[in-house]
């Protein structure tokens, strides 16, 4: 961080020798006591002004001139996104791109980037509009009260640096006999609380109708995740799906019954498919950089040191790579397959899901639920299935507290850790004189090569602490997983809420008052020689020490925003990805996987950037009325960086994890938080500027108004942001338009269950170029056959389906298409041919919205979400193992083949495997004989037994099928209807409303 100029005179150390005179440990001694001490000049406002708009103008104009002939990078989502999320279109102009982000309006944001984009850019917004209302404060009010009310004796030794014009500006050598312009300040608290107030208002209530409009959209209406509970903390005794509809039926009594499922162990098979998934990028980087010319390949197979877990069967000595990936792969898809196959024999878990068929039931469950725990359980509304962090799922209450409460610790003691790392960076790196001026044997090197180690001063201090702030995020999030976090937007939300505490504390708290502590102490102990502790201290004049530092650091912080300019530019440039994969294409042998990613379009990282804008909102709040310009400083960034955003957004990046705006309340609570702390300050300055205690009084009532604001804005938006309803409706059946006739395909029955379950595994890329020589290199699996799991929990009864001929049996797919290698040519190194792929979507292409496949869309003619039907595994077709079919081939949910219209005979049932064979029970007799003596909640449950009864041949399709109907529906082998396991699929009269299902017991 660049310095702060010092402050008048030369400070003592505790031994009294003057700063100017200190020599060795005495200079460190003054170093401490003034980390950030340097010179500041007027030019160094202008240079810096000068540089960052120069810069940011040279890297706007790259952008403008490289974006036409990149179309890959800087705008990736024209290519893939489908017809309902593409952009608008770009000219080849160079500023083609101005008009289209222009006119790009709300509306149209919340369409083409979703919900959490949008309410970015309108938070963006919002603080540009709230900063440039409060910069005509400033600039009419504050400064000229800071003016009038400076000592002008006092600012004379600052008239020969040409630091005056800066001086007056603050508050720093206020006049004691104009100490009533101080009552401007008072003012000033009182109206920049009520701007800020009034934005949050105004914006909340513009989020919640965004909201409102998101809960009525067709994606939130088509997706399982609307009308589904996630249910965790259950006991062991209700740990099936009939508990989970008795827990349901416990919270609140709706029309309609859920369908249920609870979660199964399945122990260590997401560890088993992530090492299966290190293992095959091994074995890609490995082969790529072998076979980099495969026309000469290396004398020399490539060798690697076993991992510590299988070094007992492979020996401490180097292995052949090849060999040895190959056969890891080859153990776990065995030990995959096997779990997979076993898994409903394991004991259920502590968690599961109630899918209803109506939004409102499934809402009004929720809200009642907030305050009710039924045995012990926590019933809320349920994320999208990639939201989910399945392994925290299991955690009982206790485990997640104990977990947060270490993960808080931790965290805690990081942030504090990291204070004496920071001043050392701040007092060394920053500015090696430092360094030299203590370090003899340093000092005659420094002086000898100086335009050196100006160089290593320039790049090093930046560097460091830039790689710093790149590695944090990662420690954070790796922090909030142990800590017991659920869903990523938690995840997302507790890293956002650390990145912001450790800023605050570290870069403005400890960065801001280090001096003022340290040299408070050293006067107190100075004078305590001569005078008792009490006056002692009360000469240490505290609070005037503390004006004078925070005036001094002022002026860090308004170069310090000005230079953020350039990081709005270098985002939008997007110069550090096209440098890095321009460097490993040049100087590496990237794999083909690894050039697919590059052509992806990034995920954009909300925690790191709203902890940002955030951080500078903080700043400018605390520093408005000591330093002015940092108000039209901060309004010039968030307009800028709005504008750019806009366009990154639009254009280039995604939401990898789709929230739907649940970030927002986050954002208001660190605002009121940042005002606040800015009233502190403030109040502070005033009590520093002989402004007396009662001046600080009157501030004092501005902080309860804005936790006012808070609980009003709780007690009016919160319901409305959450639930889509809070009212229960008895009878939902009178709501339908007359004559309407309920469809069994409108029903919700299917379940949410673990993607260890059914996600396909990663296959091996090679280039095309080296396909002659696979078979003399690679001595792996070339046979296995080509399927897709459908155990678990699958409702379908069917043979494993080919994943490179969709609709076609596996074992009737052609030879060529079961090998293991998945050989990728030039041209389809593209993200546009494998979008749809699991491996690929999952990290890079969000929940597959943006491309018209969300994972858990319920399809017009089937209530299955797609994430059940193995969709993850259909990819690319001209790959010896290609699982993606070509690009936008795929788009529409409801675009699939359809079969001819004759039915065939079910044929004799007595060579049919038991599992198969239909529950005469299921479709004859009395409903009410077959159901007497159960009770309502006295069932068997299908998650257990039975999985299949009821399940049709292959092939066949039933009697009273209409002509034309797809005969590969799931309706075939449902073996319930909308409500309980176990009740008829068959749709009749009279046993779907709620008074069937109260009044048997």
């Amino acid at each position: 961080m660049a310095a702060p100029p010092p402050a008048t005179g030369s400070p003592e150390t505790l031994t009294g020798v003057t700063c100017n005179q200190a020599e060795g440990a005495d200079k460190l001694l003054c170093l401490i006591q003034d980390p950030y001490s340097g010179t500041f000049h007027a030019n160094a406002f202008w240079a810096s002004l000068g540089t960052s708009v120069l810069l940011m103008f040279l890297l706007t104009l790259a952008f403008s001139l490289m974006r036409p002939r990149n179309n890959i990078v800087y705008a990736p989502k024209v290519k893939y996104a489908d017809e309902k999320h593409s952009p608008p279109k770009l000219g080849k102009g160079m500023f083609e791109w101005v008009g289209p982000v222009s006119k790009a309006k709300e509306g149209m944001l919340v369409e083409k980037t979703g919900l959490d984009a949008a309410i970015f850019l309108r938070f963006t917004r919002m603080l540009r509009n709230m900063f440039l209302t409060l910069s005509i404060v400033g600039i009419i009010v504050l400064i000229p009260a800071n003016v009038i009310g400076s000592d002008k004796s006092a600012i004379k030794p600052y008239l020969k640096g040409g630091q005056s014009f800066f001086v007056t500006m603050t508050p720093q050598y206020p006049d004691p006999q104009k100490s009533g312009s101080l009552w401007v300040h008072v003012a000033a608290v009182w109206v920049i609380d009520l701007v800020v107030a009034f934005f949050l208002w105004r914006n909340y209530g513009a989020v919640v109708k965004l909201r409102r409009q998101y809960f009525d959209s067709p994606e939130y209406l088509q997706n399982l995740h609307s009308r589904t509970l996630m249910v965790t903390d259950i006991p062991p005794a209700d740990r099936t799906d009939e508990g989970i509809l008795r827990l349901a039926d416990q919270v609140e009594h709706t029309a309609a019954l859920p369908r249920a499922s609870i979660g199964r162990n399945v122990k260590e098979l997401p560890d088993m498919i992530e090492e299966h998934d290190q293992a095959v990028r091994e074995l890609e980087s490995v082969l790529a950089k072998y076979l980099k010319n495969p026309d000469s390949l290396p004398t020399k197979r490539p060798t690697m040191r076993a991992s510590k877990k299988y070094r007992a069967n492979n020996g401490a000595q180097d292995v052949d790579a090849i060999d040895y990936l190959t056969g890891r792969i080859r153990e776990l898809e065995i030990e995959i397959t096997h779990v997979r196959e076993s898994i409903d024999k394991r004991n259920a878990m502590p968690f599961g899901f109630a899918s209803y068929e109506r939004i409102e039931d499934a809402h009004t469950v929720a809200f009642a639920a907030r305050k009710k725990h039924p045995q012990g359980t926590t019933i809320r509304l349920a994320p999208r299935p990639n939201d989910l962090i399945w392994k925290n799922l299991p955690l009982s209450k206790k485990q997640r507290s104990w977990r947060r409460f270490w993960n808080n610790f931790w965290v805690a003691i990081l942030t504090v850790v990291w204070i004496a790392p920071n001043a050392l960076i701040a007092i060394f790196l920053s500015n090696l004189s430092n360094l030299a001026a203590i370090w003899p044997g340093f000092r005659s090197n420094f002086q000898n090569n100086h335009k050196t180690w100006a160089a290593v001063q320039g790049i090093a201090s930046p560097a460091l602490t830039s790689l710093i702030y790149l590695i944090l995020p990662i420690i954070f999030r790796r922090m909030s997983i142990r800590g017991g976090d659920t869903t990523k937007t938690s995840r997302e939300r507790h890293v956002a809420t650390k990145l912001y505490a450790f800023f605050v504390f570290n870069n403005l708290i400890i960065f801001s008052v280090f001096s003022v502590i340290y040299g408070f102490v050293a006067a107190v102990v100075k004078n305590r020689e001569t005078e008792d502790a009490w006056h002692a201290v009360l000469a240490g004049q505290f609070f005037y020490r503390l004006l004078s530092a925070l005036s001094q650091t002022s002026y860090f912080w308004v170069i310090w925003l000005l230079q953020r300019q350039l990081g709005a530019a270098a985002d939008l440039a997007q110069m550090i990805n096209l440098v890095w994969v321009w460097f490993c294409r040049t100087f590496m042998a990237p794999t083909p996987r690894q050039e697919i990613e590059w052509t992806a379009p990034p995920p954009f990282d909300y925690a790191v950037y709203y902890n940002y804008f955030l951080f500078y909102a903080t700043v400018a709040l605390c520093f408005s009325t000591l330093q002015p310009l940092v108000l039209p400083i901060t309004a010039l960034y968030f307009a800028l960086d709005y504008w750019l955003k806009k366009y990154l957004l639009l254009y280039v990046l995604i939401t990898k994890t789709e929230s739907g705006g649940q970030h927002w309340r986050f954002l208001f609570n660190r605002l009121i938080f940042a005002v606040c702390l800015s009233n502190i300050v403030m109040g502070l300055v005033i009590r520093g500027a002989s402004g007396g205690w009662f001046k600080v009084y009157f501030m004092i009532p501005p902080s309860f108004l804005m936790l006012g604001v808070k609980y009003y804005c709780a007690k009016a938006f919160d319901g409305q942001l959450k639930y889509y309803t809070k009212a229960t409706l008895k009878d939902p059946e009178n709501l339908a338009e007359p004559g309407r006739k309920v469809r069994k395909n409108d029903r919700i029955q299917s379940r949410f269950g673990h993607p260890a379950l059914y996600k396909p595994l990663m296959t091996p890329m090679v280039h095309a170029k080296a396909r002659h020589v696979l078979s003399e290199i690679y001595r792996g699996r070339l046979d296995n056959s080509d399927t897709v799991s459908t155990t678990g929990y699958s409702d379908i009864a069917m043979d494993s389906m080919s994943k490179s001929y969709p609709g076609k049996s596996a074992r009737f797919a052609p030879p060529a298409q079961k090998e293991m290698f998945e050989v990728v040519p030039e041209t389809r190194l593209n993200f546009e041919h494998f979008m749809n792929r699991a491996e690929f979507a999952d990290a890079l292409g969000g929940n597959g919205e943006l491309y018209g496949r969300p994972d858990d869309l319920i399809s017009e003619r089937s209530s299955t979400p797609r994430s059940f039907l193995g969709h993850h595994g259909s990819g690319s077709g001209n790959s010896s193992r290609a699982s993606s079919p070509g690009a936008r081939s795929d788009r529409s949910i409801s675009a699939h083949r359809r079969v001819g219209s004759g039915s065939q005979s079910p044929g004799p049932r007595h060579n049919v495997h038991p599992a198969y064979r239909d529950d005469p029970a299921a479709h004859n007799g009395d409903i009410g004989q077959r159901e007497r003596g159960r009770g309502m909640y006295n069932m068997s449950n299908e998650s257990e037994n039975r999985l299949l009864n009821g399940a049709q041949p292959l092939g066949h399709s039933t009697p009273d099928e209409d002509v034309g109907r797809e005969a590969y529906g799931l309706d075939r082998w449902r073996t319930g209807g909308s409500g309980y396991v176990g009740l008829p699929a068959r749709e009749e009269e009279g046993i779907t409303g709620y008074d069937y299902y109260r009044a048997r017991r």
